[in-house]
């Protein structure tokens, strides 16, 4: 078992130091917990929404507007359910040392890339060849 780093309210990762380091690692542990826990608490709420506005509206225009703000935040929640298993993803290479390092290249990752996009995988170098592969075959 680890102990616990301590980590100071306003830390933000430094590029001067160690990369990776505990209190790095500690700080993306957190962020990605807080927003796991966000994710999961908006989930809930619209779970609760969705079970309480179950109700007959008689008027077509009315039912077929909420039909759809339905369909618009099951959407949103199934591409919630994904970033939360990104996010597990991420807590788990952060757990077997692999946090914040590119797949493709092995490289780390740049800190401010980490902090905005805290489940990035690919360094913004392999993240831009691999849009650019991307929209080469879907162009085919």
């Amino acid at each position: 078992m680890k102990a616990e780093v301590f980590l100071p309210d306003d830390y933000r990762p430094a590029e001067d130091e160690p990369f990776m380091n505990d209190m790095q690692l500690e700080y993306f542990r957190r962020k990605l917990e807080h927003l796991k826990a966000e994710l999961l608490d908006e989930s809930r709420s619209t779970i609760e929404h969705l079970q309480d506005g179950t109700r007959n509206i008689p008027d077509v225009a009315d039912r077929a507007s909420e039909e759809t703000d339905r369909a618009l935040e099951l959407r949103i929640r199934d591409r919630q359910r994904k970033l939360v298993g990104k996010i597990d993803s991420a807590l788990r290479r952060i757990d077997e040392g692999e946090y914040g390092y590119c797949q493709d290249t092995g490289e780390p990752i740049s800190l401010k890339r980490l902090d905005a996009r805290p489940t990035t995988t690919l360094s913004l170098e392999a993240q831009e060849r691999h849009e650019r592969r991307e929209k080469v075959h879907r162009d085919d």
